[in-house]
């Protein structure tokens, strides 16, 4: 897709700081990190969204989300936790229509329930 924000960085037209790469997928830094740890992982195919995914891509979902394990694991995750997230069209949120997760961590992360209050640990 030439209009797409991370089919350029997967091509190098538009440089990204890599936290990993295969020959499937690619994880970089988000630029608007909003975690002390905040990365992308996606897979080089272009698949704007979770419901575009059909039964031909089982195989590259499950690489993206080894790679992810992987990642934050590297990044110092694992034993603490992180977020790992994909956000599905305009109302969740999703902003570049390649399909992508978010992983997020670095710090105790508050609930995504809003009627919930942090807890003052």
């Amino acid at each position: 897709m030439s209009d797409c924000l991370f089919c350029k960085i997967v091509e190098g037209t538009i440089p990204a700081r890599k936290a990993y790469e295969d020959d499937q997928v690619l994880a970089f830094h988000d630029i608007q990190p909003q975690a002390p740890v905040h990365l992308l992982v996606i897979p080089k195919k272009h698949i704007a969204t979770m419901n575009d995914c059909e039964a031909e891509d089982a195989a590259l979902l499950g690489q993206t989300l080894l790679a992810a394990q992987k990642v934050a694991a590297e990044a110092g995750l694992a034993e603490s936790g992180y977020r790992l997230i994909n956000n599905c069209g305009r109302d969740a949120g999703q902003l570049v229509f390649h399909i992508h997760w978010h992983i997020l961590g670095g710090e105790k992360l508050g609930s995504l329930n809003p009627s919930e209050k942090p807890s003052i640990d």
